[in-house]
Protein backbone atom coordinates (compact mmCIF):
# COMPACT_ATOMS: atom_id res chain seq x y z
CA UNK A 1 0.00 0.00 0.00
CA UNK A 2 1.01 3.59 -0.63
CA UNK A 3 -0.42 6.77 0.87
CA UNK A 4 0.00 10.34 -0.37
CA UNK A 5 -0.59 12.82 2.42
CA UNK A 6 -1.20 16.55 2.92
CA UNK A 7 -1.50 17.47 -0.78
CA UNK A 8 -3.70 19.91 -2.63
CA UNK A 9 -5.66 17.43 -4.75
CA UNK A 10 -7.38 18.32 -7.99
CA UNK A 11 -9.51 15.21 -8.40
CA UNK A 12 -10.81 16.27 -11.85
CA UNK A 13 -14.11 14.86 -10.64
CA UNK A 14 -15.59 18.21 -9.60
CA UNK A 15 -13.77 18.46 -6.29
CA UNK A 16 -10.60 20.11 -4.99
CA UNK A 17 -9.25 19.00 -1.60
CA UNK A 18 -6.98 21.60 -0.05
CA UNK A 19 -5.06 19.25 2.24
CA UNK A 20 -5.96 15.72 1.42
CA UNK A 21 -4.74 12.14 1.37
CA UNK A 22 -4.91 9.33 -1.18
CA UNK A 23 -4.70 5.68 -0.18
CA UNK A 24 -3.51 3.30 -2.91
CA UNK A 25 -3.77 -0.47 -2.74
CA UNK A 26 -3.10 -3.14 -5.38
CA UNK A 27 -2.66 -0.53 -8.10
CA UNK A 28 -6.03 1.13 -7.46
CA UNK A 29 -7.21 4.21 -5.60
CA UNK A 30 -8.77 2.82 -2.44
CA UNK A 31 -9.75 6.02 -0.64
CA UNK A 32 -9.54 9.80 -1.08
CA UNK A 33 -10.15 12.19 1.80
CA UNK A 34 -8.72 14.18 4.71
CA UNK A 35 -6.68 12.74 7.59
CA UNK A 36 -7.09 9.16 6.40
CA UNK A 37 -6.24 6.60 9.04
CA UNK A 38 -4.07 3.78 7.77
CA UNK A 39 -1.00 1.83 8.79
CA UNK A 40 1.26 2.13 5.80
CA UNK A 41 5.05 2.08 5.58
CA UNK A 42 5.15 3.65 2.13
CA UNK A 43 4.21 7.32 2.59
CA UNK A 44 4.75 10.34 0.35
CA UNK A 45 4.42 13.56 2.30
CA UNK A 46 3.18 15.99 -0.33
CA UNK A 47 2.88 19.00 1.97
CA UNK A 48 2.83 22.13 -0.21
CA UNK A 49 2.55 20.09 -3.43
CA UNK A 50 -0.21 19.71 -6.03
CA UNK A 51 -1.66 16.36 -7.06
CA UNK A 52 -3.57 15.72 -10.28
CA UNK A 53 -4.62 12.54 -12.12
CA UNK A 54 -2.11 11.13 -14.58
CA UNK A 55 -1.99 13.24 -17.74
CA UNK A 56 -3.56 11.65 -20.82
CA UNK A 57 -2.12 12.56 -24.22
CA UNK A 58 -5.06 12.06 -26.57
CA UNK A 59 -3.00 12.05 -29.79
CA UNK A 60 0.49 10.61 -29.98
CA UNK A 61 2.81 8.44 -32.08
CA UNK A 62 5.47 7.59 -29.48
CA UNK A 63 7.07 4.20 -29.83
CA UNK A 64 6.13 4.07 -33.52
CA UNK A 65 7.90 7.14 -34.92
CA UNK A 66 11.59 7.78 -34.40
CA UNK A 67 12.45 10.92 -32.46
CA UNK A 68 13.89 12.46 -35.65
CA UNK A 69 10.92 11.17 -37.71
CA UNK A 70 13.25 9.08 -39.91
CA UNK A 71 11.52 5.86 -38.85
CA UNK A 72 7.76 6.05 -39.40
CA UNK A 73 6.58 2.58 -38.48
CA UNK A 74 3.06 3.94 -37.95
CA UNK A 75 2.59 5.08 -41.57
CA UNK A 76 1.56 2.24 -43.92
CA UNK A 77 1.69 4.43 -47.04
CA UNK A 78 1.17 1.71 -49.64
CA UNK A 79 -2.43 2.69 -50.47
CA UNK A 80 -4.64 5.59 -49.51
CA UNK A 81 -6.89 3.58 -47.17
CA UNK A 82 -5.57 0.92 -44.77
CA UNK A 83 -8.31 0.35 -42.17
CA UNK A 84 -7.02 -3.18 -41.64
CA UNK A 85 -3.79 -2.19 -39.84
CA UNK A 86 -3.44 -1.56 -36.10
CA UNK A 87 -1.03 0.77 -34.33
CA UNK A 88 -0.50 -1.70 -31.48
CA UNK A 89 1.81 -3.80 -33.69
CA UNK A 90 4.22 -0.92 -34.31
CA UNK A 91 4.75 0.28 -30.74
CA UNK A 92 8.24 -0.26 -29.35
CA UNK A 93 7.64 -0.29 -25.60
CA UNK A 94 11.39 -0.01 -25.06
CA UNK A 95 11.48 3.39 -26.74
CA UNK A 96 13.10 6.17 -24.69
CA UNK A 97 10.02 8.28 -25.42
CA UNK A 98 8.06 6.40 -22.75
CA UNK A 99 10.65 7.40 -20.18
CA UNK A 100 10.44 11.01 -21.37
CA UNK A 101 6.66 11.20 -21.11
CA UNK A 102 6.75 9.73 -17.59
CA UNK A 103 9.04 12.59 -16.52
CA UNK A 104 6.39 15.16 -17.44
CA UNK A 105 3.48 13.24 -15.92
CA UNK A 106 1.94 11.65 -19.02
CA UNK A 107 0.68 8.28 -17.86
CA UNK A 108 -1.49 7.27 -20.85
CA UNK A 109 -1.19 8.01 -24.57
CA UNK A 110 -3.57 7.42 -27.46
CA UNK A 111 -1.11 6.04 -30.00
CA UNK A 112 -2.37 6.44 -33.55
CA UNK A 113 -1.20 5.61 -37.04
CA UNK A 114 0.31 8.58 -38.85
CA UNK A 115 -1.49 10.84 -41.28
CA UNK A 116 0.08 9.70 -44.56
CA UNK A 117 -3.09 7.85 -45.56
CA UNK A 118 -6.68 9.09 -45.65
CA UNK A 119 -7.58 6.01 -43.58
CA UNK A 120 -4.63 5.08 -41.41
CA UNK A 121 -5.80 2.23 -39.18
CA UNK A 122 -6.84 1.47 -35.62
CA UNK A 123 -5.73 3.49 -32.57
CA UNK A 124 -5.01 2.12 -29.07
CA UNK A 125 -4.61 3.62 -25.57
CA UNK A 126 -1.36 2.68 -23.83
CA UNK A 127 0.08 3.31 -20.35
CA UNK A 128 3.54 4.86 -20.16
CA UNK A 129 5.02 2.04 -18.09
CA UNK A 130 5.04 -1.73 -18.23
CA UNK A 131 7.02 -4.73 -19.41
CA UNK A 132 4.96 -5.56 -22.49
CA UNK A 133 2.38 -4.01 -24.78
CA UNK A 134 -0.16 -6.49 -23.41
CA UNK A 135 -0.06 -5.08 -19.88
CA UNK A 136 0.47 -1.47 -21.00
CA UNK A 137 -2.52 -1.33 -23.36
CA UNK A 138 -5.71 -0.15 -21.67
CA UNK A 139 -7.99 -0.50 -24.67
CA UNK A 140 -7.68 -1.52 -28.31
CA UNK A 141 -9.16 -0.20 -30.47
CA UNK A 142 -10.33 3.21 -29.35
CA UNK A 143 -10.76 4.78 -32.79
CA UNK A 144 -10.09 4.50 -36.52
CA UNK A 145 -7.58 7.09 -37.69
CA UNK A 146 -8.32 9.26 -40.73
CA UNK A 147 -6.50 12.29 -42.13
CA UNK A 148 -7.35 15.23 -44.34
CA UNK A 149 -5.29 17.99 -45.88
CA UNK A 150 -1.64 18.30 -46.78
CA UNK A 151 -0.36 15.01 -45.39
CA UNK A 152 -2.22 12.52 -47.63
CA UNK A 153 -2.12 15.03 -50.51
CA UNK A 154 1.63 15.27 -50.10
CA UNK A 155 2.09 11.50 -50.15
CA UNK A 156 -0.20 10.52 -53.03
CA UNK A 157 -0.11 13.72 -55.09
CA UNK A 158 3.61 13.23 -55.66
CA UNK A 159 2.82 9.78 -57.05
CA UNK A 160 0.12 11.20 -59.31
CA UNK A 161 -2.35 9.02 -57.45
CA UNK A 162 -5.64 9.74 -55.68
CA UNK A 163 -5.91 11.80 -53.53
CA UNK A 164 -3.96 14.72 -54.86
CA UNK A 165 -6.75 17.17 -53.90
CA UNK A 166 -9.07 17.78 -50.95
CA UNK A 167 -12.03 16.63 -53.02
CA UNK A 168 -10.16 13.38 -53.63
CA UNK A 169 -9.63 12.93 -49.89
CA UNK A 170 -13.33 13.43 -49.21
CA UNK A 171 -14.16 10.83 -51.85
CA UNK A 172 -11.77 8.26 -50.34
CA UNK A 173 -13.47 8.77 -46.96
CA UNK A 174 -16.91 8.43 -48.50
CA UNK A 175 -15.98 5.35 -50.55
CA UNK A 176 -14.56 3.70 -47.43
CA UNK A 177 -17.85 4.14 -45.58
CA UNK A 178 -19.94 3.06 -48.57
CA UNK A 179 -17.90 -0.14 -48.94
CA UNK A 180 -18.22 -0.76 -45.21
CA UNK A 181 -21.99 -0.28 -45.24
CA UNK A 182 -22.46 -2.56 -48.25
CA UNK A 183 -20.26 -5.21 -46.62
CA UNK A 184 -22.15 -4.95 -43.30
CA UNK A 185 -25.54 -5.22 -45.04
CA UNK A 186 -24.49 -8.22 -47.14
CA UNK A 187 -23.05 -10.03 -44.12
CA UNK A 188 -26.28 -9.42 -42.19
CA UNK A 189 -28.44 -10.65 -45.08
CA UNK A 190 -26.37 -13.81 -45.51
CA UNK A 191 -26.05 -14.81 -41.86
CA UNK A 192 -28.54 -17.68 -42.25
CA UNK A 193 -27.25 -18.70 -45.67
CA UNK A 194 -23.60 -19.66 -45.59
CA UNK A 195 -23.45 -20.12 -49.36
CA UNK A 196 -24.06 -16.41 -50.00
CA UNK A 197 -21.80 -15.10 -47.24
CA UNK A 198 -19.32 -12.48 -48.50
CA UNK A 199 -15.67 -13.18 -47.62
CA UNK A 200 -14.40 -11.84 -44.32
CA UNK A 201 -12.51 -8.56 -44.74
CA UNK A 202 -10.48 -7.25 -41.76
CA UNK A 203 -10.41 -3.67 -42.99
CA UNK A 204 -14.12 -3.47 -43.65
CA UNK A 205 -14.84 -5.14 -40.30
CA UNK A 206 -12.97 -2.21 -38.70
CA UNK A 207 -14.99 0.26 -40.75
CA UNK A 208 -18.16 -1.49 -39.56
CA UNK A 209 -17.10 -0.81 -35.96
CA UNK A 210 -17.31 2.88 -36.82
CA UNK A 211 -20.63 2.51 -38.65
CA UNK A 212 -22.06 0.68 -35.62
CA UNK A 213 -20.78 3.60 -33.48
CA UNK A 214 -18.60 1.27 -31.40
CA UNK A 215 -15.59 3.52 -31.99
CA UNK A 216 -15.23 7.00 -33.50
CA UNK A 217 -13.09 8.16 -36.38
CA UNK A 218 -10.10 10.14 -35.14
CA UNK A 219 -9.53 12.75 -37.82
CA UNK A 220 -6.39 14.79 -38.46
CA UNK A 221 -7.92 18.03 -39.75
CA UNK A 222 -7.43 21.79 -39.63
CA UNK A 223 -9.12 24.93 -40.97
CA UNK A 224 -12.08 24.22 -43.27
CA UNK A 225 -11.14 20.52 -43.48
CA UNK A 226 -13.01 20.30 -40.17
CA UNK A 227 -16.21 21.09 -42.06
CA UNK A 228 -15.53 18.19 -44.42
CA UNK A 229 -15.20 15.87 -41.43
CA UNK A 230 -18.43 17.16 -39.91
CA UNK A 231 -20.31 16.81 -43.22
CA UNK A 232 -19.20 13.22 -43.91
CA UNK A 233 -19.67 12.12 -40.29
CA UNK A 234 -23.23 13.41 -40.42
CA UNK A 235 -23.86 11.69 -43.77
CA UNK A 236 -22.92 8.29 -42.34
CA UNK A 237 -24.02 8.93 -38.73
CA UNK A 238 -20.65 8.15 -37.17
CA UNK A 239 -18.89 9.53 -34.11
CA UNK A 240 -15.75 11.59 -34.64
CA UNK A 241 -13.07 13.69 -33.04
CA UNK A 242 -11.38 16.75 -34.55
CA UNK A 243 -7.65 16.35 -34.01
CA UNK A 244 -5.19 19.29 -34.32
CA UNK A 245 -8.12 21.66 -35.06
CA UNK A 246 -5.95 24.69 -35.85
CA UNK A 247 -8.29 27.45 -36.95
CA UNK A 248 -11.27 26.08 -35.00
CA UNK A 249 -12.05 29.63 -33.91
CA UNK A 250 -13.47 30.29 -37.39
CA UNK A 251 -15.98 27.46 -37.05
CA UNK A 252 -17.13 27.53 -33.45
CA UNK A 253 -20.86 27.22 -34.17
CA UNK A 254 -20.29 24.42 -36.70
CA UNK A 255 -18.26 22.46 -34.14
CA UNK A 256 -20.66 23.08 -31.27
CA UNK A 257 -23.66 21.98 -33.35
CA UNK A 258 -21.89 18.98 -34.89
CA UNK A 259 -22.18 16.69 -31.87
CA UNK A 260 -18.51 15.75 -32.16
CA UNK A 261 -17.07 13.49 -29.49
CA UNK A 262 -14.32 15.97 -28.79
CA UNK A 263 -11.76 18.48 -30.03
CA UNK A 264 -8.16 17.39 -29.44
CA UNK A 265 -6.12 20.54 -29.97
CA UNK A 266 -2.45 21.02 -30.74
CA UNK A 267 0.40 21.10 -30.82
CA UNK A 268 1.12 24.82 -30.87
CA UNK A 269 4.85 24.57 -31.59
CA UNK A 270 4.63 23.49 -35.23
CA UNK A 271 6.13 25.74 -37.94
CA UNK A 272 3.74 28.50 -38.94
CA UNK A 273 3.13 27.32 -42.49
CA UNK A 274 0.57 29.04 -44.72
CA UNK A 275 -2.87 27.52 -45.15
CA UNK A 276 -4.01 24.73 -42.88
CA UNK A 277 -1.21 25.14 -40.30
CA UNK A 278 -1.28 28.92 -40.35
CA UNK A 279 -3.74 29.71 -37.57
CA UNK A 280 -2.77 28.61 -34.09
CA UNK A 281 -5.71 29.68 -31.91
CA UNK A 282 -5.54 27.50 -28.81
CA UNK A 283 -7.55 30.10 -26.90
CA UNK A 284 -10.61 28.79 -28.76
CA UNK A 285 -10.71 25.93 -26.25
CA UNK A 286 -12.00 28.36 -23.63
CA UNK A 287 -15.04 29.19 -25.77
CA UNK A 288 -15.65 25.63 -26.94
CA UNK A 289 -15.45 24.38 -23.36
CA UNK A 290 -18.00 26.97 -22.24
CA UNK A 291 -20.32 25.82 -25.01
CA UNK A 292 -20.16 22.18 -23.90
CA UNK A 293 -17.60 20.70 -26.30
CA UNK A 294 -15.32 18.10 -24.72
CA UNK A 295 -11.82 19.56 -25.23
CA UNK A 296 -8.39 17.99 -24.79
CA UNK A 297 -4.78 18.96 -25.48
CA UNK A 298 -2.24 16.80 -27.33
CA UNK A 299 1.52 16.63 -27.98
CA UNK A 300 1.54 14.75 -31.32
CA UNK A 301 4.70 13.19 -29.86
CA UNK A 302 7.45 12.66 -30.76
CA UNK A 303 6.89 15.43 -33.31
CA UNK A 304 7.10 17.81 -30.33
CA UNK A 305 8.59 17.18 -26.91
CA UNK A 306 6.20 15.93 -24.21
CA UNK A 307 6.78 19.06 -22.09
CA UNK A 308 4.64 20.98 -24.57
CA UNK A 309 1.44 19.52 -23.12
CA UNK A 310 1.79 21.57 -19.90
CA UNK A 311 2.95 24.65 -21.84
CA UNK A 312 -0.19 24.44 -23.98
CA UNK A 313 -2.38 24.15 -20.88
CA UNK A 314 -0.70 27.31 -19.60
CA UNK A 315 -1.59 29.06 -22.86
CA UNK A 316 -5.26 28.15 -22.44
CA UNK A 317 -5.15 29.66 -18.95
CA UNK A 318 -3.45 32.76 -20.36
CA UNK A 319 -6.40 33.16 -22.73
CA UNK A 320 -8.85 33.05 -19.81
CA UNK A 321 -9.30 29.36 -19.04
CA UNK A 322 -10.23 28.34 -15.50
CA UNK A 323 -7.52 26.21 -13.89
CA UNK A 324 -9.85 23.35 -12.99
CA UNK A 325 -11.40 23.29 -16.45
CA UNK A 326 -7.96 23.32 -18.09
CA UNK A 327 -6.67 20.50 -15.90
CA UNK A 328 -9.73 18.55 -17.05
CA UNK A 329 -8.43 19.00 -20.62
CA UNK A 330 -5.33 17.04 -19.60
CA UNK A 331 -7.12 14.31 -17.66
CA UNK A 332 -10.81 13.44 -17.54
CA UNK A 333 -11.76 15.06 -20.85
CA UNK A 334 -9.33 13.00 -22.96
CA UNK A 335 -10.30 9.93 -20.94
CA UNK A 336 -13.94 10.45 -21.95
CA UNK A 337 -13.03 11.18 -25.57
CA UNK A 338 -10.99 7.97 -25.74
CA UNK A 339 -13.61 5.89 -23.90
CA UNK A 340 -11.32 4.95 -21.00
CA UNK A 341 -12.83 7.09 -18.22
CA UNK A 342 -13.81 3.95 -16.29
CA UNK A 343 -10.09 3.37 -15.64
CA UNK A 344 -8.29 6.71 -15.69
CA UNK A 345 -8.70 10.48 -15.85
CA UNK A 346 -9.76 11.35 -12.31
CA UNK A 347 -8.79 10.66 -8.70
CA UNK A 348 -11.71 8.56 -7.49
CA UNK A 349 -12.08 5.34 -5.55
CA UNK A 350 -11.75 2.25 -7.70
CA UNK A 351 -9.84 3.87 -10.56
CA UNK A 352 -6.29 3.04 -11.59
CA UNK A 353 -3.77 4.76 -9.33
CA UNK A 354 -2.26 6.94 -12.07
CA UNK A 355 -1.24 10.12 -10.26
CA UNK A 356 1.18 13.02 -10.75
CA UNK A 357 2.61 15.09 -7.90
CA UNK A 358 3.87 18.55 -8.83
CA UNK A 359 6.09 20.93 -6.95
CA UNK A 360 4.36 24.15 -7.96
CA UNK A 361 1.06 24.69 -9.77
CA UNK A 362 1.14 23.08 -13.24
CA UNK A 363 0.14 25.32 -16.15
CA UNK A 364 0.25 28.38 -13.87
CA UNK A 365 3.70 28.37 -12.30
CA UNK A 366 6.32 28.29 -15.07
CA UNK A 367 8.75 26.71 -12.61
CA UNK A 368 6.39 23.87 -11.67
CA UNK A 369 8.05 20.46 -11.99
CA UNK A 370 6.95 16.86 -11.63
CA UNK A 371 8.15 15.41 -8.33
CA UNK A 372 6.54 11.97 -8.73
CA UNK A 373 4.77 10.07 -11.48
CA UNK A 374 2.76 7.07 -10.30
CA UNK A 375 1.28 4.44 -12.62
CA UNK A 376 -0.85 1.57 -11.32
CA UNK A 377 0.21 2.53 -7.81
CA UNK A 378 3.92 2.27 -8.57
CA UNK A 379 6.31 5.23 -8.47
CA UNK A 380 7.77 5.16 -12.01
CA UNK A 381 9.51 8.55 -11.84
CA UNK A 382 10.87 10.50 -8.91
CA UNK A 383 12.75 13.78 -9.36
Amino acid sequence: MLVIKNAKIYTCAGKVIEKGDILISHGKIKEVGVNLKCSCDDVIDAEGMVVIPGIIDAHSHIGGFGTDMSDQDLNEMTKNATPEVESIYSIDTGSKMFERVRRVGITTSAIAPGSGNVVGGLVCAVKSYGNSIENMCIKNPIALKMALGGNPKGVYGKRNQMPMTRMGIAQVMRETFIKGKEYMDKRAEAKDDGSSMVPYDTGLENVCRVLRREIPIKVHCEQFDMLTTIRIAKEFDVEFTLDHAWGAGDFIDDIVNSGCRGVIYGPIGVPLLPGECGKIDIGVLVELDKKGVNCAIMTDGPILNPEVIIIQAGEVIRFGGDIERVLNMLTINPAKILGIEDRVGSIEEGKDADIVIFKGMPAVDTNATVAYTIINGEVVYKK
